[in-house]
């Protein structure tokens, strides 16, 4: 399922980052990796805030739709 459908607060693994090169590698840049594990702090207005390789970055929910768990 897609990052966007995950609860706030539950720590998820990351099983594939979708989308076009240039979106896959910055992503992957951020820390968005395979067998990462995401943790989703907050969702604003279908953005969100995720922790990641311990530190939280904002991203926006077409990007959040890409990360699958």
């Amino acid at each position: 399922m897609p990052l966007t459908m995950a609860r706030t607060g539950e720590a998820n693994v990351i099983k594939k980052v979708g989308g076009k090169e240039e979106t896959r590698r910055f992503l992957e840049n951020l820390g968005f990796v395979s067998g990462g594990k995401v943790t989703v702090v907050s969702e604003i207005g279908g953005n969100m805030i995720v922790n990641v390789k311990e530190s939280r970055v904002a991203i926006n929910r077409d990007m959040a739709n890409k990360i699958i768990i």
